[in-house]
């Protein structure tokens, strides 16, 4: 299989309601959708979901259109491909921008599904038809918040994730436990807390959290394995967790019980298969965290969230929780607290090319 043109489209759109964590709120969202075409006319979708800013990871749309335009894209376009897998090969030699590698891989993934005419979660030996959907409450504003669980738990939403930081953490989940006394819950602190604060986090233990994402540093594996030895509730890891080595750093180290995998964070579609396996094989629990992502990138979860290892709700939320009008067709739906892998070849949605061209504001192609 040969790509013989890319295209890089930069898009905007309003979120319906600003999204707050513990670095900042986002009212709107930027990124990168990338369009692969072969030789025999056939497309493929991906998504960058770096960030304007760099306040998540280093990334940023722009970082990422150049690392696309000046070092990825020639060596598709110059290079035959057998197999997605061997785009990591290709890019190896080019350190960290793993999501500008994530969004051309992940379409290259979609192109080839297409190719073989299957289903891309089946593809990956996917075996959940019907995936658990969790959702992420954008507010530290306690009535607010309490109103948004109240309404998400009446859409069937089967885990709620709320953001902490210091001087709102302990009061907010008191509140929800005290009115949600047995959903699963978890919180997301966003590095937001030091060992200075272990006290503190040894006292959250008493809200029976699914998990606590990310407390301390977002580069820190060390410390985290002293925090988990020291309070009941399961860590989760996040931002600490760039590629398979720092995967078996934290498991060698006990750093923590659970691992949140994003297909951006991680640089592909390949690689988060196989830190799924990884983490499978050392008992860790796995699930498939969002990043206030397109329709595409979405789609691409709902693949991931398939295998086998997935047994905590993902942050796969219908798309009418962040847009009035996303930039797929059919939008992605949460019935009953599920989401329903599509059986259409690829990804399994189409591109809603009036809305894209609508929020598209620069576009450019590349061809061999």
């Amino acid at each position: 299989m040969m790509i013989k043109e890319v295209q890089l489209s930069i898009i905007k759109m309003p979120l319906k309601s600003p999204f707050s964590t513990a670095l900042g709120s986002v009212n709107d969202r930027e990124g990168i959708i990338i369009k692969v075409l072969d030789e025999e006319g056939r497309t493929g979708y991906g998504e960058v979901v770096a960030f304007s800013t760099p306040w998540y990871t280093e990334e940023t749309v722009r970082t990422s259109y150049h690392m696309l335009k000046d070092f990825l894209i020639p060596i598709v376009l110059n290079n035959p491909i057998k197999h997605p897998n061997e785009i990591k090969k290709y890019f190896d030699h080019i350190r960290g921008n793993q999501m500008a590698k994530a969004g051309i891989e992940t379409a290259i993934w979609d192109l080839y599904a297409k190719k073989v005419d299957r289903p891309l979660w089946k593809l990956i030996d996917g075996v959940q038809s019907e995936i658990p959907s969790g959702v992420v409450v954008g507010t530290h504003e306690i009535k607010d918040a309490l109103s948004q669980i109240d309404s998400y738990l009446q859409e069937g939403y089967k885990r709620v994730k709320v953001k902490i930081k210091p001087g709102m953490d302990y009061k907010l989940l008191k509140e929800i436990r005290n009115h949600f006394p047995t959903i699963p819950l978890m919180a997301d602190a966003n590095s937001s807390y030091s060992l200075d604060d272990i006290d503190l986090l040894k006292s959250l233990d008493e809200f029976e959290l699914l998990m606590i994402e990310q407390p301390l540093a977002v580069d820190d594996i060390v410390e985290h394995s002293f925090l988990q030895k020291e309070i009941q509730t399961p860590i989760c890891l996040d931002e600490s967790i760039i590629t398979y080595h720092d995967v078996k750093s934290a498991i060698l180290l006990n750093s923590c019980k659970v691992i949140n995998i994003k297909i951006g964070r991680v640089g592909g579609l390949s690689n988060a298969l196989a830190i799924h396996d990884l983490c499978q094989k050392h008992q860790i629990q796995v699930w498939c965290g969002g990043m206030i992502e397109f329709g595409i990138s979405r789609a691409h979860n709902i693949a991931l969230s398939t295998k086998e290892g997935f047994t905590i709700p993902g942050d796969i939320s219908a798309s009418s929780r962040f847009w009035n009008e996303d930039i797929i067709l059919p939008e992605v739906e949460v019935k009953h607290g599920f989401v329903k892998a599509p059986i259409q070849p690829g990804i399994g949605f189409e591109i809603n090319t009036k809305r894209l061209q609508e929020v598209t504001t620069y576009i450019e192609k590349y061809k061999k």
